[in-house]
């Protein structure tokens, strides 16, 4: 199989889809990488190495796109690249659809065998392509929560250990999954109060057990996310379900009662936000706008400003799915593997996910009528 890896365009996007190493593993089984000049230097990892892996350097993107059987990408493919997909093309990527109706649309129109690493599940429920990600992206929102909590960013002048005589900053986190318990983790770890709220008190009961009772636990509902939000001074949204749009959560009459000065940071916005006042992405040269006093910070590829970290993680996860289409090609791997399975989002001209179609309220076919 011919397999195409573009370099990202989205905004402060500088990951790759993959690294040398898989490279190397797809040239080994005889399928040829082609992969765009450039697409690597973000992440530090320079053409040269990619060639010594056995790919074949590509300077003009539309001959990637062109060539390609299955391209691989990161984020899904962006307004510029919706020309350049080629009809019945596979891609693989974090595609995050339900709140992207323009795109599902033009993959629909392409007959793309759309593949997301969002919805890749194991039997336990487990998401094995997201999580790394997810686990970057929660310990980011208290780094990136703590510099937008400093007066000079247009927070409230906060640190978030304190200082003796002094208290800590409060953190709320909404959502107890990966991204929650990785924020709270950091947010433990640096001296924060923290309130971790869900709706599963059996993951509220374990979480307390493994952070040896440093953090409050909260379950779900309206009085009590209203009342955390209110004393927050860092909130995270860290709501997921997968392959659907996040509930919102929280409302816009909560953050209107929440200090002047708090800030807010939406990991959810991937999949549309869970906070009300999540209204619009924003990106890493822009990462932030004020409603109501309090600062939101809603960038959807928050992994992407430390790509070092986040593409080796990535490719760690990703590379045996990709391995597998490639060698079964996509209709036998999906037959072969109901974990990999659960990824197809969109196949040739058919919604195959059904949170997907339900979010853009279009007809559920079931993969195995698109095969």
């Amino acid at each position: 199989m011919v397999i195409g890896v573009p370099k990202e365009v989205m905004s402060g996007e500088n990951r790759v889809a993959l690294v040398p190493a898989g490279v190397e593993e797809l040239a080994k089984r005889g399928h040829t990488v082609l992969v765009e000049k450039g697409a690597g230097l973000g992440s530090g990892i320079v053409d040269g190495e990619f060639e010594s892996a056995g790919a074949v350097i590509v300077e003009d993107p539309r001959h990637l796109w062109s060539e390609a059987e299955m391209i691989v990408k990161v984020k899904e493919p962006q307004p510029e690249e919706y020309p350049l997909l080629a009809h019945g093309q596979i891609v693989m990527a974090y595609l995050h659809l339900a709140p992207l109706p323009e795109l599902t649309r033009v993959l629909l129109e392409k007959e793309t065998v759309a593949i997301a690493y969002e919805t890749i599940q194991l039997p336990d429920k487990s998401l094995p392509c997201l999580t790394p990600m997810s686990e970057v992206a929660g310990r980011m929102a208290v780094q990136v929560g703590a510099q937008f909590l400093q007066k000079v960013h247009g927070g409230r002048g906060i640190l978030l250990s304190g200082v003796p005589g002094v208290p800590p900053a409060d953190v709320v986190i909404v959502g107890a999954g990966t991204v929650g318990t990785e924020a709270a983790r950091i947010a433990i770890g640096l001296g924060a109060q923290v309130t971790l709220i869900d709706i599963n008190p059996d993951r509220l009961r374990y979480l307390e057990n493994v952070l040896h009772g440093r953090v409050i636990t909260v379950m779900s509902n309206r009085y009590n996310v209203d009342r955390a939000v209110r004393y927050a001074d860092l909130l995270i949204g860290a709501v997921l379900v997968p392959g659907a749009r996040a509930p919102r959560v929280v409302t816009e009459d909560m953050v209107r009662k929440m200090k002047a000065g708090a800030v807010i940071v939406d990991v959810a916005i991937d999949q549309g936000g869970c906070i009300e006042t999540v209204d619009r992405t924003t990106t890493h040269a822009s990462p932030t706008y004020l409603k109501h006093g309090v600062l939101h910070y809603a960038v959807p590829n928050m992994p992407g400003a430390v790509p070092r970290t986040s593409t080796y993680a990535l490719s760690n996860a990703t590379l045996p799915y990709i391995l597998k289409t490639a060698d079964l090609g996509w209709r036998e791997a999906a037959r072969r593997d109901p974990v990999l399975a659960k990824g197809f989002n969109i196949c040739r001209g058919a919604v195959v996910h059904e949170a997907v179609a339900r979010a853009h309220g279009t007809a559920y076919t079931p993969l195995e009528e698109a095969l």
